[in-house]
Formats: structure tokens, C-alpha cells, sequence
């Protein structure tokens, strides 16, 4: 089946399912409804680019036609000019198809988990970790996002050994996921006083919130969990009653800490949210090491370890390693201004999932 036949074919599965959706049987099924209803969704973008194609095509050989047939030189000239436009737009129009056509991933348009840890550079990493939680918080604001705090862990000097928030909003996870990663900055610390560049990191860990799409089951029998009144800057107590919670998954040694709210059944409910995201991050490696043979994006390799992103301040610049990507703007990186490095990242994540694609049918055939 080549490509139009294959569009064809969910075009008339679109039509299908609006006959569907019609059904009285359909709409007294809300699940049904609602299961079709997605599947149309799904279908709507890549079958209104179908239909671009057939109109394009028509065009095409209609100007194609006005070329071989006219005997006036300049309706010659105008029907060339118009073919070589409408094939270019043809191309153009394959490659939105093709984009359009990849797996998409059932995450992308969850709510983001996002943890930052200090890493090497004490107090400079942890003001570090500090302006990179402020940076993703002014980049939810222009998304209209919105940032819960789950858990973090303060320095006195305003910075932050560790947080952990969910960032809420569409599509959340499908931009956030790019920022997964050790961060590194270059600058020249306010406490050296002899004003040598020091370079510290963070690691930003980010994964979809989990619900009943993540399919990780939890048993009582593999948990601790313990309870003890929440601490503020410095250790004291903020609460009176013991609502934080600490869950510790046995078998794997996952620990996870919640203390935002000041209900215990609410800080408990998130804390195996938050389990259940990481165990499902667990199995999502696994799978990748058994699928290590095929080829995979070069931009969300999955290992936190890796460099992907220097801040560099003297020369204030921001690179990304992954793609070779730099923008001499910082502050305006710091200040939120991520979308140019993640619209560069998901461009060059299609590209190579586009390229892996063709290399597998290539091989099927």
C-alpha cells in the first residue's frame, strides 16, 4: 500500500466514524462515543491534509495540461511558473503527511512531573537548580501553564538542593520532556574572590503525571510509607500534625517525599502519583534497552547522566549539545524564552523519527 492508498483509507475511516458518532446506539454510550470521538481527533489533522493533496494534484495537472496544450508563449510561461509552485507545495504538503503520520506518543498531552536536583558545585549548584525552577515557572506562565509544588528542599542562601513540581496544562509533557537532562552552568560564583569560572550542573528529570492510561500497579505489600510534620527553610516545623508523606517503593528503593498540602490522605494521594510515574520510567528504560537495536531520537536518548544544555555566562550563551543549537541571549533564556531551543529539538526528534521510518519500510520491502 503506498502513501495515498494508506490515506485514502483513513480518510474513509474518518467518514466512518462520523456515521458512527451519528448513531443512536453511539450516543447512549458515552464511552463509545467518547472512544470514537478521539479516534476521529486523531484522524482530522492527516485526512484534511489528504484532501489538500487531491486538490493539489487536480491543480497540477490542470496546469499541466494549460502547458502543453497553449500555443501562447506568455500562457506557457505562466502555466511552467504555476507547475513548479504547486509541485513545491506538494512537497511540502508530503512532508507535513509524513510528520503527521509518525506514532504519536500517548504521553505528549499529559501533565508534566518535573524534578531538579543540585548536582556538582554545592551552594553554586543549588542557586543553580533555584533559576532553572524559576526559568520553567516564567515558561508555564507564557503557556498559560499552570506550576504545582509537590516537594523541595531549600538552601539558606536561596537556592535549592532539590523540588519536585507538576507543571499542568495541554500538552505539558510533549515540550517539557525535552528539557529531561544534567543542565551545566559556567560563571563566576559571588563568593569567589578571585574571579575564576566555576562550572556546577543540575539534573532536571521530567515525566508524565500518571493515571489510568500508565498502567503500573502498586501493591500495599511493596511499600513503606511513613508520616512526620512538615519542615520549612532551616528544618522547622510548619504544621502541626503529621501530614507529610514518604513512600518508599521496596523493591526497586524508589523514595518519594510530599509535604505541600497539609492533609496527610492528599500528600499521600500525590506521593504514589508521583511513584507511579517513575515506576512506569522504569519500565519505559527497560523497553528502550530491548528496543536499543533499532534506532532511536537523538534528542531524548534518556540518560540524565548526559550533558545536554550549558549556560555559559561570560560569554552568555546557551548551548544545547544535542542538536549544536546556541543563542547568545541568556537572560532571556533564564527569563523563560525555551520555546526557539524546543520547537529546534522536536524539529530535529521528527526528522530522525522520519528517517527511521523510512529506513524500517525500506527494509519490509
Amino acid at each position: 500500500m503506498d502513501l495515498m492508498d494508506k490515506l485514502a483509507s483513513l480518510a474513509q475511516r474518518y467518514e466512518e466514524l462520523n456515521t458512527l458518532m451519528a448513531q443512536p446506539d453511539t450516543l447512549d454510550d458515552i464511552m463509545l462515543l467518547e472512544r470514537y470521538g478521539r479516534e476521529h481527533a486523531e484522524l482530522e489533522e492527516v485526512v484534511q491534509k489528504y484532501h489538500a493533496l487531491i486538490a493539489n494534484e487536480q491543480q497540477i495537472a490542470e496546469a499541466q495540461e494549460m502547458y502543453e496544450t497553449s500555443d501562447e508563449p506568455e500562457m506557457r510561461d505562466l502555466a511552467y511558473e504555476e507547475l513548479e509552485h504547486l509541485k513545491e507545495q506538494k512537497e511540502h504538503l508530503l512532508e507535513e503527511v509524513r510528520i503527521a503520520l509518525l506514532p504519536k506518543d500517548i504521553m505528549d498531552e499529559k501533565n508534566a512531573i518535573v524534578t531538579i536536583q543540585g548536582g556538582a558545585g554545592g551552594d553554586e549548584a543549588a542557586l543553580f537548580a533555584g533559576e532553572l525552577f524559576r526559568m520553567y515557572s516564567r515558561y508555564a506562565d507564557s503557556k498559560r501553564w499552570k506550576i504545582e509544588i509537590l516537594d523541595s528542599n531549600e538552601t539558606g542562601q536561596g537556592g535549592i538542593k532539590d523540588i519536585t513540581f507538576i507543571v499542568k496544562g495541554k500538552g505539558a509533557y510533549s515540550r517539557m520532556k525535552y528539557e529531561g537532562g544534567t543542565h551545566r552552568v559556567q560563571r563566576v560564583p559571588v563568593t569567589e574572590a578571585n574571579g575564576r569560572i566555576h562550572t556546577s550542573t543540575a539534573k532536571v528529570i521530567v515525566l508524565p503525571e500518571a493515571d489510568d492510561d500508565i498502567n503500573i500497579e502498586i501493591k500495599d505489600t511493596d511499600i513503606r510509607v511513613d508520616v512526620y510534620r512538615s519542615t520549612g527553610h532551616g528544618g522547622q516545623s510548619v504544621n502541626t500534625t503529621d501530614s507529610a508523606v514518604r513512600i518508599t517503593h521496596l523493591p526497586t528503593g524508589l523514595v518519594v517525599t510530599i509535604q505541600d498540602e497539609k492533609s496527610q490522605l492528599k500528600n499521600k494521594t500525590k506521593a504514589l502519583s508521583v511513584l507511579k510515574a517513575r515506576l512506569w520510567d522504569l519500565e519505559e528504560a527497560r523497553r528502550q534497552e530491548e528496543l536499543s537495536k533499532s534506532r532511536r531520537s537523538q534528542v531524548q536518548t534518556g540518560d540524565r547522566s548526559e550533558k545536554i544544555r550549558t549556560y555559559n555566562f561570560p560569554q552568555d550563551r546557551v548551548t544545547d549539545h544535542r542538536i549544536g543549537y546556541t543563542r547568545h541571549n541568556l537572560p532571556g533564556v533564564l527569563n523563560g524564552e525555551l520555546d526557539e531551543f524546543i520547537d529546534n529539538l522536536i524539529t530535529v526528534d521528527q526528522a530522525d523519527k522520519l528517517q527511521h521510518l523510512f529506513e524500517t519500510d525500506a527494509a519490509a520491502k
